[in-house]
């Protein structure tokens, strides 16, 4: 007696997520469906154009935002910008280059920075203890 295996199935807004892509924005099928895993693969590997047009004008989830403006979504937060925005209003944005952002980005640098240095020295303590 063999067993059928169900397909792994993920809600709509993880497969967004894992898309790079608002979900409200998704059409309607693709929200008030399931999403196999296959499904999801296949949309990564073969975008449909909905898909393409989405990742490449928007709108945009915050961490796609935070991403391509270089700051952290919490810095996104302290500058006030809680909604989805559009390729377009992102390249506004590094256009005008407002104070906020050359300081959100040095604080972002500061921290790959730290995380640099203290993996380093994660390596260091641990190569040493092999010794």
């Amino acid at each position: 007696m063999t067993s059928q295996h169900s397909p792994q199935t993920m809600k709509p807004a993880t497969a967004a997520k894992k898309l790079g892509v608002l979900l409200e924005a998704t059409p309607a099928e693709f929200r008030e469906g399931v999403v196999s895993r296959a499904d999801l693969a296949a949309l990564q590997t073969d975008p449909p154009s909905w898909l393409n047009d989405l990742r490449r004008d928007g709108p945009h989830p915050r961490p796609v935002v935070a991403n391509k403006l270089g700051v952290s979504i919490s810095g996104l937060a302290r500058a006030g910008l809680t909604e989805p925005l559009t390729t377009e209003q992102i390249e506004e944005i590094k256009t005008e280059s407002p104070e906020w952002l050359a300081k959100e980005r040095a604080t972002q640098a500061e921290v790959r920075k730290e995380t640099v240095r203290i993996k380093a020295k994660q390596a260091e303590k641990t190569a040493g203890q092999q010794d």
